[in-house]
């Protein structure tokens, strides 16, 4: 590969950041610059709905690194600014404000962006989205008040802020238009602990619930969520966290294959050459499910596309392809998942959800694909590690509990 004088990433969030520090460490001497729409260095964004949300951590413990690390790694940083557009042919990109840059590799990391969903009312003061610490910051007054939040939607991100505003004595009611909560991205076993689990804390979740509206006072602040049904749930705020959508328009513009995200290939590469992508905005093959192309939403996965991106960049061998993860804490409970169910014939329930610890183990055949994990680590650092072995497993001994997954792998 001929030699790369300067590579640009456009998305300073836990992905582009973490990625910059990695050409360092990996020896890259030449120019890095890195540009972010937010006026803040790079940080790490799960900890909004938890403990930043709550408190329990500063603006400067969720930093990926001190503003320091910037400047003694000489990474020229542009935040507080936004990208117009790509010119591939010239290897430019133009700021808003006018001002072009030139890069010999383009990486893109410009991430998703929350759902925004055409209901009467979504103006209303007091609709919230959760995305950046601006978000977060707008948020937390009407959490530390003790308030009734209304969340549209009971993926993760509504469970979570759900479990902080109990934990912060306010109240909570979760607004699912599915049968149950986490119908997307759950099993069933899952879904349905963690509705008696919320339920039992005092969260208010309603399924198989349309939202049409959202209602007003004099003031224009929100006060109901309406229903198809004709109900309406009273409240101080509301969460909208109904999925992400892709920023992928600055990929779109430049011509770059799209498809529900920007398209990319094992070594992060679009179908520009000198164009590379990681994080939420990409959709990319997954080698341990035959290449099949999705768009995760999760920071371990925009971590190993960084390195393998990395490793392109800098001549050195590809990485293996990494298990899946991601993980969820709400109250107590730290749910921990590895791999994906895609396939999956098969499905069984390690230990007693009723005690609160226990597993939910998808299998194709006798092959291991995915560990939903409960308060049960061992199992979701065992699923890691078989997951990509594609071992065959004694389905009785995976029944087990008692038995580790890995003592579970049929022998010969």
């Amino acid at each position: 590969m001929t030699e790369i004088t300067n590579i640009t990433i456009v998305g300073a969030g836990h992905g582009g950041g973490t990625f910059a520090a990695a050409l360092r460490s990996g020896g890259y001497t030449g120019e890095i610059v890195l540009i972010g729409d937010e006026p803040h260095i790079p940080y790490q964004r799960p900890p909004l709905s938890k403990d930043y949300l709550k408190d329990a951590a500063s603006f400067q413990q969720l930093q990926l690194k001190p503003e320091q690390y910037y400047l003694d790694q000489h990474v020229s940083t542009h935040l507080g600014s936004r990208v117009e557009s790509i010119g591939p042919a010239a290897k430019s990109i133009t700021l808003e404000g006018g001002l072009s840059l030139t890069y010999g590799v383009l990486v893109l990391a410009t991430g998703s962006r929350p759902r925004r969903i055409p209901l009467p009312g979504v103006d209303l003061k007091g609709i919230h989205e959760l995305r950046t610490i601006a978000d977060a910051d707008a948020l937390k007054p009407i959490m530390q008040d003790g308030k009734r939040i209304a969340l549209i939607g009971g993926g993760y991100i509504g469970l979570e802020v759900a479990a902080s505003a109990i934990g912060l004595g306010g109240g909570a009611v979760v607004i699912e238009r599915e049968a149950r909560v986490l119908a997307r991205v759950a099993s069933e076993p899952l879904s349905n602990f963690l509705q008696d689990f919320h339920r039992a804390k005092g969260v208010e979740i309603l399924v198989d619930s349309q939202v049409t509206a959202l209602e007003g006072d004099v003031e224009g602040f929100v006060k109901a969520v309406l229903l198809s049904d004709g109900r309406r749930i009273p409240c101080d705020a509301a969460l909208l966290c109904v999925g992400g959508v892709p920023n992928d328009e600055l990929a779109k513009g430049a011509g770059l294959a799209c498809d529900g995200g920007i398209v990319v290939d094992l070594s992060g590469r679009t179908s520009d050459p000198s164009i590379f992508a990681l994080g939420d905005v990409t959709r990319r093959p997954l080698p341990l499910y035959d290449d099949q192309m999705f768009r995760l939403e999760s920071v371990p996965n925009a971590l190993e596309q960084g390195k393998q991106i990395a490793a392109e960049l800098l001549g050195k061998p590809a990485p293996a392809a990494e298990v899946q993860w991601f993980w969820s804490n709400q109250y107590d409970l730290k749910i921990q998942i590895a791999g994906l169910p895609l396939g999956a014939d098969r499905r069984i329930v390690r230990g007693n959800p009723d005690d609160g610890k226990f597993s939910v183990c998808h299998l194709a055949g006798s092959r291991l694909l995915c560990v939903e994990a409960v308060n049960s680590p061992a199992d979701f650092l065992g699923a890691k590690a078989l997951i990509g072995q594609k071992p065959a497993m004694d389905l009785d001994k995976v029944a087990d509990s008692a038995i580790a997954l890995k003592a579970a792998i049929l022998s010969g």
